[in-house]
């Protein structure tokens, strides 16, 4: 098991940002959130990181490596980088508050 010290220096490290589009906000409904995490990373710290981030019980954790892509701007071809995803399942009582209240 991993050190819960580990995550108070590097949290930040594992889970980069959480991701919002349609297809996010709609897997919101079954209690599961997206995340962009470390290439690196395993499934095991990023349950960790998220349970010492947020202060909620992961069920289940699903990730996959996404490939880079071409990204043209004008007359201009680059790469758009891969990322790795994270899709958090969380138990049923527990949420993470995204987005903020007025």
């Amino acid at each position: 098991m991993v050190d819960s010290s580990y995550f108070n220096r590097s949290s930040t490290n594992i889970i980069k940002y959480p991701i919002i589009t349609d297809k996010a906000t709609r897997l919101l409904e079954n209690n599961q959130y997206s995340f962009i995490v470390n290439p690196y990373s395993d499934k095991i710290t990023i349950k960790a990181a998220i349970e010492y981030l947020f202060n909620v019980k992961v069920i289940k954790v699903n990730t996959c490596h996404l490939p880079k892509k071409k990204k043209r701007v004008g007359k201009y071809l680059g790469w758009k980088s891969h990322y790795k995803k994270a899709i958090v399942t969380l138990s049923q009582g527990d949420r993470i508050n995204l987005f903020a209240e007025n």
